[in-house]
């Protein structure tokens, strides 16, 4: 008989079972015990400065791993990552929110005990609206079903749930369960079977169809199969800006990404002249589709997702996206000759002029030849993300952002949960100066536990997205010495960088500087920006 064990102990193990090796947080009292029990365990705690941080690293630790875990106190901690949370469940990644509590036994007549906000259980009611899942553990009999039900549904989902933890409850004994495990989805065999037969006759008829390859294939892990169902079809590709990477961007079927009319003519063109659109896993969200300037048109369309297929205006239930993939595999579908395609055009190293003022062009234009095989690109939302749609990525999945929820503060965190979860990555991450002003203390945690991202801050004192929308002083910030954090951090290097020769001494020296963190200060002026950001401020500016 398996030894008793008790809560905090089978939470852990689930969590290491499903490959979960670090838990980021910021600890409290009422998580102190918790956070305690983890040290003991074979996860690594990593302690943030603040919360939003310790969400957005669970986050893209989740994005590269298949799960993630953030720790957090009640309400004063829980609320703080609402944000990210809401992140992670708009973007399908499967995080575990972790909340300590006050007791069940200090519940009793509600008193106002601190960090109470109404009642007993308002942060489960938040968080009911923002996971797929959650719970509070408050009873030893039922603590296993439980942890088991909320954690299978982040990965079955691959969103974020929440599992509230009372501190009395932590050591308590955990009784056990014998349950079925791993409840499959509602699935319907007919009509799998049915919609392939409709997708092949479809694609086997049309004259020139465009697979567009979305979000979901990789949160799923079916990027081999989708490999396989090019390779059998040889039909060419686009990605949206979520889904960039997804697919190595030098595959010969890939063509670029596709954004509406934010993004490149040919690619546009092609994609909205196909009589057969296959879009597999992908999000029609504003940004992804150019603020809707996309035209695609659904009578043409076989679109997958997670939960259902629809072809052409009508839609088959309880049909997954894995279940259809793997079903045209092995459907009769014709491979096409290899036809004349857009392909991606590669920004074109410019040689740098000594002395010469840096801009956003030269700086893209850099970073996509200094990039390698083991480099994972972090942009965070505005220019720093716009502006990298065109750089190169020669790996799948080595590119993330928060292209659909678009919240800022995402890249500098983020790159702790990608360097520890893969340590043989390197991050170079994609800031602007109002995105590091909100989370780039988290440097101190990358120091303190020798992580070397790469971090390139565009400064340009203020919200450069907004500007072009409508300017006033509310978009200006206080210029920070960023080349001067490692003097304060007492780790890494600093480079204040404003001509293009400068530029490339310090990347050239950042690949030297291989275990340590180089930021590089880049000043560009403030109202120079990407053609992809002056577009899309342009349709957002009619909005405004």
């Amino acid at each position: 008989m398996a030894a008793a064990k008790t809560i905090s102990e089978y939470l852990l193990q689930k969590l290491f079972t499903h490959g979960v090796r670090h838990m980021f947080g910021v600890p409290g009292d009422y998580v102190l015990s918790f956070f305690h029990q983890v040290e003991s365990s074979s996860i690594k705690v990593i302690n943030t400065c603040d919360e939003q941080g310790a969400g957005f690293a669970a986050d893209a630790y989740a994005r590269v791993k298949g799960l993630g875990v953030v720790c957090v106190t009640y309400c004063v901690g829980g609320l703080k990552v609402t944000n990210t949370t809401a992140q992670a469940f708009a973007e399908k990644s499967p995080v575990v929110v972790i909340s300590g509590a006050p007791g069940t036994n200090e519940r009793i007549k509600s008193p106002l005990l601190h960090h109470k906000v109404r009642e007993f259980d308002t942060q489960l009611k938040v968080f009911e609206q923002i996971t797929v899942a959650s719970t509070v553990i408050d009873n030893p009999q039922t603590a296993c079903r439980e942890i088991d039900r909320v954690i299978d549904a982040a990965l079955q989902h691959k969103r974020p749930v929440y599992i509230e933890l009372p501190r009395n409850m932590v050591s308590v004994t955990a009784l056990p369960y014998y349950l079925p495990q791993d409840i499959p989805l509602p699935r319907d065999d007919n009509a799998l079977k049915e919609a392939l037969l409709e997708a092949r006759d479809i694609i086997n008829t049309s004259r020139k169809p465009v697979i567009v390859s979305g979000i979901e294939l990789h949160r799923y892990g079916l990027q081999d199969e989708f490999l396989q169902f090019i390779d059998k079809t040889n039909i060419p590709v686009v990605s949206t800006p979520l889904s960039k990477s997804v697919i190595s961007e030098h595959h010969p079927q890939y063509m670029g990404i596709y954004e509406g009319a934010i993004g490149r003519s040919d690619i546009r063109e092609y994609v909205e002249s196909s009589d057969c659109l296959v879009l597999l896993g992908a999000f029609m969200t504003d940004i992804n589709l150019g603020l809707f300037t996309a035209c695609l048109d659904q009578g043409r369309s076989i679109y997958a997702t997670s939960e259902k297929v629809y072809i052409h205006y009508h839609a088959y239930e309880n049909v997954s996206l894995g279940d259809f993939l793997k079903g045209l595999l092995q459907t009769d579908i014709d491979k096409r000759e290899t036809g004349a395609i857009p392909h991606p055009k590669p920004l074109q190293p410019l040689q740098p002029v000594t002395g010469k003022k840096i801009t956003i062009n030269y700086l893209f234009r850099s970073l996509n030849a200094f990039l390698d095989k083991n480099t994972v690109v972090i942009a965070d939302t505005g220019d720093a993300m716009f502006g990298a749609m065109d750089i190169t990525i020669h790996k799948e999945t080595k590119f993330l952002a928060p292209a659909y929820y678009a919240s800022m503060g995402f890249a500098v965190p983020g790159s702790l949960g990608v360097q520890l979860a893969d340590p043989n990555l390197r991050p170079l991450v994609l800031v602007g100066d109002g995105a590091f002003q909100m989370t780039g203390m988290e440097l101190s945690t990358s120091a303190r536990y020798q992580l070397s991202p790469i971090i390139i801050v565009l400064n340009n004192s203020g919200y450069g997205t907004e500007r072009p929308m409508l300017d006033g002083s509310f978009n200006d910030l206080t210029t920070w010495a960023y080349s001067s954090i490692p003097d304060i951090l007492k780790s890494g290097r600093g480079f204040s960088i404003k001509t293009e020769d400068q530029l490339e001494e310090a990347l050239t020296l950042s690949r030297q500087y291989a275990e340590d963190i180089c930021i590089l200060d880049v000043q560009i002026d403030a109202d120079d920006k990407s053609l992809a950001l002056e577009s899309i401020a342009k349709a957002f500016a009619s909005r405004v």
